[in-house]
Parts: structure tokens; C-alpha cells; sequence
């Protein structure tokens, strides 16, 4: 195999895997993403919009939620539009400035998830475990400076690989065992050391993940003994559902990333991958607005408002 030169890695495209050893599930395949892409975004698009334009949602829970569905529209649409269109045109190349890109975005979209869900379970540790100082200590003002801290921590935190990834030579194949240009199917072609960005992978992930890691579950550790405490099963139960839907997308985010990144990148098996980027790219953006609102009376409450005001528009 013969090494291409910095210069000329940087003007061939990439090939992207795609499910390309699967040509007779091509259709199959867009259609469903496609169904997947728009459940998403309208899922997400409804709960950012019915926050952002009806008042009585406008509490720190909320606030969150909403930066949570943004998140997730954007954490999407860095994948599934072109995953899209490679499927519809079986065109699965693409350029390196778009693979760098693509990589820097998903990262630091993950890295910015990692911290709100950090930042909500803290929310609802001061909601249920101080509950007398919960307007104090999660103002309003308070809250919308820490989702700017989120994402730009996150974002900040991502430019370093993007940058070191950017510069890296890659062998002559330039093709990713991936449907998108995640970190490590990129790392495995690159003919360029990795212990360096390896070592800062593991670096961060104890600074980032594991610092969420260990933030998300101390306030769920401190929530469970608080509730159980609680005399009333109703008040129990009123409290377990207030952070039960979060819990639920903590642990299918968590897992599936800690699986994916937290480990050597010789380790790396393509299709068991695939299916383990698959939860957390698609399956959790998915399920986000069915969890946090499927059994939420004051969201319904808000989101009937929102109706009742676009049917008003709509008749004038």
C-alpha cells in the first residue's frame, strides 16, 4: 500500500461505508431515516417552539428542555442529511474539509450534550432536594448563563481534535467504515501516529465524561435518598416522575458513548459500531420529545395554547 502525501490526502474525497455491503436495503434504508429524520426534527422542533412562545413554560426545567431539543436538531442534521442523500444518489463520498466539519460538529454536540444533561440533572437535584432555595439558586438569569457555558464548553473542548485530525495523513483507501465521519473509523485509515490524540481522547474523556458522569449521578444518588424519605407515595411518585424521562436518556446516551469512544481505537469492530452510533445519533434525538412530554400535563397545557393561537392566526 502506498502512502499518500498531507498535500494530496487533503484533495481526495473520502468514501463513507454507508451500508454499502446491504444495496438491496438502499431504499428500505432512506425511507426509513427519512421517517426517522422528520419524526425528529418535528418532535423537536414542536416542544423548542411551544417553550420558546408560551410563557408559563418559562422556567429553568423548561429552559433546559428546550436547549435539549435544539441540541438535538443539530446533533442530527450533522448526519442524517447526508446519510439522506448517499442513499438517494449512492453518491458516498465526501470532500475532507466536509469530513473535518462534520466530525468537529458531532463531537462538540456531544461533548455539549454530556454537560446539560449534567446541568438538568443538577436542576432537578435543587428542585427536589432544596426545594426552598430552587428559585434562588436556578434563576432564570442564572440558567440561561449556564446553557451558554454548555455550548460553548462543549465546542471549545471539540477544536483541539478537530485541529490535530486536520492535519493528519491518511492512506491511500480515504475509505471510512462508518455512515459518517465519527472519530475513531477516521482515526483507523489515518497513516499518521495517534497516540497523541489518543491519550487526549482518554484525557478528556476523564474531564468531560466522567465529570458529567460523576455530577449526573451524584444528584440522582442524593434525589433517590431524598425520595425515599418522602412519607407520601403519591409525594414519591410525583417526585420520581419529575426525573424519571431524564434518567432514562442518561443512561441510553451514556452507554452508548462510553461503548463507542472509551477504549483503544485497535478495538474497533465497523458494523458493531454502526449499530451503536445508530442509538445515540438517532434513537435518542427520537424518543427525547416522547419522553420528556408523553406524560407532561403542564407541557400539553402549553402545547394546546400554541394551537389554539395558530388556529386564531390562521382564522384572522
Amino acid at each position: 500500500m502506498y502512502i499518500i502525501s498531507g498535500n494530496q490526502s487533503k484533495e481526495n474525497p473520502f468514501t463513507l461505508q454507508c451500508f454499502s455491503d446491504q444495496q438491496d436495503l438502499q431504499i428500505p434504508l432512506f425511507v426509513t431515516f427519512l421517517l426517522i429524520f422528520l419524526i425528529i426534527m418535528i418532535g423537536n422542533s414542536t416542544i423548542f417552539t411551544t417553550i420558546t412562545l408560551i410563557g408559563q413554560l418559562h422556567t429553568p426545567m423548561y429552559m433546559f428542555l428546550g436547549s435539549l431539543s435544539l441540541l438535538d436538531i443539530s446533533y442530527t442534521s450533522t448526519t442524517l442529511p447526508k446519510l439522506l442523500l448517499m442513499l438517494c444518489t449512492q453518491d458516498k463520498t465526501i470532500s475532507f474539509a466536509g469530513c473535518i466539519i462534520q466530525l468537529y460538529f458531532f463531537i462538540g454536540f456531544t461533548c455539549t450534550e454530556f454537560l446539560l444533561l449534567s446541568v438538568m440533572a443538577y436542576d432537578r437535584y435543587v428542585a427536589i432536594c432544596r426545594p426552598l432555595h430552587y428559585t434562588l439558586v436556578m434563576s432564570l438569569k442564572h440558567c440561561v448563563r449556564l446553557i451558554i457555558v454548555v455550548w460553548a464548553a462543549g465546542f471549545l473542548d471539540t477544536a483541539p481534535f478537530a485541529l490535530l485530525i486536520k492535519n493528519f495523513t491518511f492512506c491511500a483507501s480515504h475509505h471510512i467504515e462508518h455512515f459518517f465521519c465519527d472519530f475513531t473509523p477516521v482515526l483507523k485509515i489515518t497513516c499518521s501516529d495517534t497516540s497523541t490524540i489518543e491519550l487526549l481522547t482518554y484525557m478528556n474523556g476523564v474531564f468531560m465524561a466522567f465529570s458529567a458522569f460523576t455530577l449526573t449521578s451524584a444528584s440522582y444518588i442524593v434525589i433517590i435518598c431524598t425520595v425515599v424519605t418522602i412519607q407520601s407515595s403519591e409525594g414519591r411518585k410525583k417526585a420520581f416522575s419529575t426525573c424519571a424521562s431524564h434518567l432514562i436518556c442518561v443512561t441510553v446516551f451514556y452507554g452508548t458513548i462510553i461503548c463507542s469512544y472509551i477504549r483503544p481505537v485497535q478495538s474497533y469492530t465497523p458494523k458493531q459500531d454502526t449499530y451503536l452510533a445508530l442509538l445515540y445519533t438517532v434513537l435518542v434525538p427520537m424518543l427525547n420529545p416522547f419522553i420528556y412530554t408523553m406524560k407532561n400535563k403542564e407541557f400539553k397545557d402549553g402545547f394546546g395554547k400554541l394551537r389554539a393561537r395558530i388556529a386564531l392566526h390562521l382564522e384572522q
